[in-house]
């Protein structure tokens, strides 16, 4: 329920702020005095799109403000869905500013539009003519059934199951569309991966390959240079290996003499002896190098390989080509593996089904039984509303598919006249039985859930006299469970409030404002009277007055 409201700088507005109660309150005021400014700014607080033209002082910024007490109303899940933080007492502000642009907070955290748009269809639901189009939506019909029905817990289960089968419907179909696009690949991929597995390259070096493949095909070259060099080493007159030994035995002759000689000595050794390692490998290789004509074919063959592969799946390096190698084995394991899985998800998929189905079933079940009794308590309402031949008739069908709400399509019909057809409460019913019905269709719900504060929007027009009486009556009833407010013309509703807002405009400092004060039991008495009579209160009035309070 609300407990304050705080309007500041809203149309004719400049600063209001009023405490609301649980119960019933009344508010009244003349014609244009203001009461749809007051709903259009709560509009604006639940989520209505924000317009600066409403600012009733486009240089100041407008705040709208609440306070809702949550109490018992079990919101936490709502709260949850909406990345909301739940305090059991929660403040709402909305703000435009000068710039035009609006901003919302709820417990002081800034929300999105749709957030608190999300949040505010369970804080208040606001009636008036205009609101009563929710009676002709299915899905609202079939929520006031479950009420009665009781199937809070049978929809929360069945909302579960039916995500699930959803779920594993979508993934049954990916998969299936997965299969389709696979098994076009599947030869193509066959044909890739035998031709990768083909050229065995698990373990092939291609730099050592390149390597060989060089050599070999210039062993001719290698063979002469290397004799070459051989010769340059240990020829008997000029070799390097003959030179150096002749002046190692020199060096030799002054090794007695100091340490320096005998260090020079020690190093021509060591390059003596290194040139004779170098002249023993140059000679192996020469002997060794020979130019097989089958090994190059060979080599050049598996060199081939290698570059085309590479060329093809434009990569690199031998690893590269690995990988994609088993990407392929990959995707060929799974396009042949893929009819096992469709199997077991087509069978999870029916048996998401089939508890759906069956929980659907229960559900149906409980409306068959449920609605008998709203369409009896509806039209015994309807009756005491000036409408006794009002009639209904609730078609129950099962759906071709699973609904959001369950396994069956609703079709609501309505007559409000002996003899005339049953038709959609769109076609047949007028706007002053669809408010009527609306408030029976309220008082129905308010028996059996608890609602959030309601807000009827002079949902009494076109009534009177005793009917008046009795919607007063059926509202009052209401309000046991809830907060009511009820913006009205007739006294008689007036009448029945426990609390009493009034409505009026002022001029202020040559400026127009709409102002909102709370009626003690003597201002009561008065405004209904004016309610009554007209401004020129008499004494008839008055008791008259006096009369309906009591």
């Amino acid at each position: 329920m609300i407990t304050f409201l705080s309007i500041k700088n809203y149309a004719l507005i400049e600063d209001i702020r009023v405490d609301l109660n649980a119960g019933m309150t009344i508010i009244t005021g003349e014609t244009g005095a203001g009461k749809s400014i007051l709903l259009g700014a709560l509009s604006l607080l639940l989520g209505k799109r924000a317009d600066i033209s409403s600012v009733k002082d486009a240089s100041k910024k407008c705040i709208i403000e609440a306070e809702f007490s949550l109490g018992g109303y079990q919101l936490e899940s709502i709260f949850a869905e909406n990345d909301l933080d739940y305090e059991s007492d929660t403040i709402v502000r909305r703000e435009i500013l000068p710039s035009g642009k609006s901003r919302a907070f709820v417990n002081d955290t800034p929300v999105s539009v749709a957030q608190l748009q999300a949040l505010g269809i369970h804080l208040v639901d606001i009636h008036s003519q205009h609101e009563t189009l929710a009676l002709t939506d299915t899905a609202y019909q079939m929520e006031v059934v479950d009420a009665l029905a009781g199937n809070k817990l049978l929809l929360q289960e069945y909302s579960t199951q039916w995500r699930n089968f959803l779920k594993a419907s979508e993934r049954l179909s990916a998969l299936k569309n997965q299969k389709a696009e696979a098994t076009k690949e599947l030869d193509f991929n066959t044909f890739l991966h035998t031709e990768l597995t083909e050229a065995n390259l698990k373990g092939t070096d291609q730099e050592a390959l390149e390597e060989t493949y060089e050599q070999l095909t210039n062993a001719e070259e290698i063979t002469e240079t290397l004799s070459q060099v051989a010769q340059l080493l240990s020829e008997d007159q000029i070799g390097t290996l003959q030179t150096s030994k002749e002046a190692r035995q020199s060096l030799g002759k002054l090794r007695t003499y100091s340490k320096q000689f005998e260090e020079l000595w020690e190093r021509i050794n060591s390059v003596i002896i290194e040139l004779e390692d170098i002249e023993s490998s140059v000679e192996t290789v020469a002997e060794t190098m020979e130019a097989d004509p089958k090994e190059i074919a060979v080599l050049n063959e598996k060199l081939q390989t290698l570059y085309t592969l590479q060329k093809k799946h434009n990569v690199a390096t031998v690893e590269e080509l690995l990988e994609i190698e088993a990407r392929l084995s990959e995707k060929i394991e799974v396009t042949l593996h893929i009819d096992s899985e469709i199997e077991k998800l087509e069978k999870e998929v029916a048996s998401e089904k089939e508890k759906t189905r069956t929980t659907g079933k229960k559900i149906e079940e409980s409306r068959a039984i449920a609605i008998p009794k709203l369409k009896q308590q509806l039209e015994t309402i309807l009756g005491e509303l000036g409408l006794p031949n009002a009639r209904f008739q609730f078609d129950l069908k099962p759906s071709e598919t699973f609904r959001k709400n369950g396994i069956n399509d609703l079709e609501l019909l309505f007559t409000a006249n002996k003899g005339l057809a049953f038709g959609s409460l769109k076609k047949v019913a007028s706007g002053g039985e669809m408010s009527r019905i609306m408030l029976a269709v309220k008082a129905v719900l308010s028996r059996y859930k608890k609602l959030p504060t309601i807000i009827f929007d002079e949902i009494d027009t076109g009534v009177s006299g005793e009917i008046a009486h009795k919607m007063a009556e059926i509202m009052s009833e209401m309000s046991a469970t809830m907060q009511l407010l009820s913006i009205t013309h007739l006294p008689q509703i007036a009448a029945k409030g426990e609390h009493h807002l009034k409505i009026y405009k002022e001029d202020v400092n040559e400026a127009t404002q709409t102002r909102l004060q709370t009626l003690n039991e003597e201002q009561r008495i008065v405004e209904i009277a004016q309610m009554i009579g007209g401004k020129n209160v008499s004494d008839a009035a008055i008791a008259n007055a006096k009369e309906l309070l009591n």
